[in-house]
């Protein structure tokens, strides 16, 4: 058993510093002096530390725009998903645990098969849509495609959250005359909120990093979010990797404190749901 145990702890580690190490190269190099990037020698940690790619990108900005207007561009795309995507998932969700319909295994399946469509298969037909829309060049159009494409994993998800309250309790607010409005919000929504942050976290990290899309439909350089405007970085002769990585350090810190709060909301809603009716 101890053997086992040791095993299983050494294995945890290994897994552990493959999924670390890509991050802390990104903050390492972030953080090193040209004449430490471009050597041939190994050193693992920037000796001094050295603020002038992170300096660069706040003063001249990338490709002659500021820096907080990508963020701005991201955080509008990734914020108008979740918002919007987390209502119709919800609203779906609802629709497929507490009512039976034709067809609602095939929806179900098909939710499945949708998610293993790869986005690259589907650009073409998407960019003519959105330009037929008059949605091409605009933030409105990427808002659209990021929703369509978290939606069925997010209903998937909230469906399980859904179907685990009892119908007793719905059922016993109607008894007290609340309408079926009122249940919703007051009864099903609070037992639902955990799932509905879990899912805003998938929703927002994968609208944040999404960079399919934004290269193919957006052309103003104005209105690119943060991984599009990452391609500057990269030339035909040379990659500025101390400006690449100090970018992407950047853009990881929402992400961070977007989890970090809504992961202490999360908390508190399993807490708060964990007691039975």
């Amino acid at each position: 058993m101890k053997a086992r145990r040791i095993a299983l702890n050494a294995a945890g580690i290994a897994v552990f510093l493959f999924a670390v190490f890509p991050v802390y190269w990104m903050v390492s190099v972030a953080f090193k002096p040209n004449d430490q990037i471009y050597t041939t020698d190994f050193i693992p940690f920037p000796s001094p530390p050295s603020l002038e790619h992170i300096d660069r990108l706040f003063t001249k900005g990338i490709n002659g725009h500021s820096i907080w207007n990508y963020l701005l561009n991201s955080a509008i795309v990734s914020l108008s998903t979740i918002v919007v995507g987390s209502l119709f998932a919800l609203l779906a969700a609802t629709a497929v645990a507490r009512f039976r319909f034709r067809f609602r295994t095939s929806f179900l399946i098909l939710l499945l098969i949708v998610q293993m469509v790869p986005c690259e298969a589907l650009v073409i037909p998407l960019f003519l849509n959105v330009r037929r829309m008059g949605l091409y060049d605009n933030l409105l159009g990427l808002i659209i495609i990021n929703i369509g494409f978290t939606l069925p994993f997010s209903v998937w998800m909230l469906r399980t959250f859904v179907a685990a309250v009892p119908k007793e309790l719905e059922e016993a607010s109607w008894i007290d005359g609340a309408s079926r409005f009122t249940t919703f919000w007051k009864v099903l929504f609070p037992l639902v909120a955990p799932g509905l942050v879990a899912t805003s976290i998938f929703s927002f990290i994968t609208a944040w990093n999404e960079f399919v899309f934004a290269l193919t439909l957006i052309e103003d350089s104005a209105k690119f979010t943060m991984p599009r405007a990452l391609q500057f970085f990269v030339g035909q002769r040379s990659t500025d990797w101390g400006g690449i990585m100090a970018a992407s350090t950047l853009m990881t810190v929402p992400v961070l404190i977007f989890f970090l709060l809504v992961q202490r909301r999360m908390v508190s809603g399993l807490v708060a749901g964990a007691v039975k009716g």
